[in-house]
């Protein structure tokens, strides 16, 4: 199995799990913890969550034309209140199984925030999870893993929950 020694550089290799409120994120980083965990004795785990931009369009059809300030304001308060929250809960998680975690949260569009993240941190492998979207779905909504596993400037590694 690969450690995050960092072979013939002898540099520990930074491993990022990027999670949300999903079923199968909560799952992806207990895989994480379970499988890699040995691997993550040399650097922390970088646990990354995206506070993505609030649905101007929601808000148009809420307000009857266009949004109050406060009502912006508002969603994105409360969007940073359910990052900064998820990250606690994944950071104690992290504790459970006796692995330093660093958490972070970022606003924007979450693939491309991972992959920028991946960049800006100089990530040596990412993780994420699969939500299990059909194919039309991907289509018309996008896949976070997918558009990281072709962007990411660094290997991507899909935890699919199996059935």
């Amino acid at each position: 199995m690969a450690t995050a020694e960092g072979g013939a550089e002898g540099k520990a290799k930074r491993v990022m799990v990027a999670i949300d409120e999903s079923e199968s994120s909560h799952y992806a980083l207990e895989w994480v913890l379970t499988n890699l965990r040995s691997s993550l004795s040399s650097s922390p785990l970088v646990v990354f969550t995206v506070q993505p931009y609030p649905e101007i369009s929601y808000l148009n059809a809420a307000s009857f034309g266009a949004p109050p300030m406060e009502l912006i304001q508002t969603v994105q308060q409360h969007q940073k209140e359910l990052s900064l929250s998820l990250l606690e809960k994944a950071k104690e998680i992290c504790i459970q199984h006796g692995v330093v975690a660093e958490t972070i949260s970022e606003a924007g569009d979450p693939k491309e925030a991972i992959c920028e993240a991946v960049e800006k941190l100089k990530i040596d492998l990412l993780i994420v999870g699969s939500h299990g979207k059909g194919a039309i779905q991907r289509v018309f909504l996008g896949s976070v893993s997918n558009y990281c596993v072709h962007n990411a400037k660094c290997p991507v590694l899909v935890v699919k929950k199996s059935v």
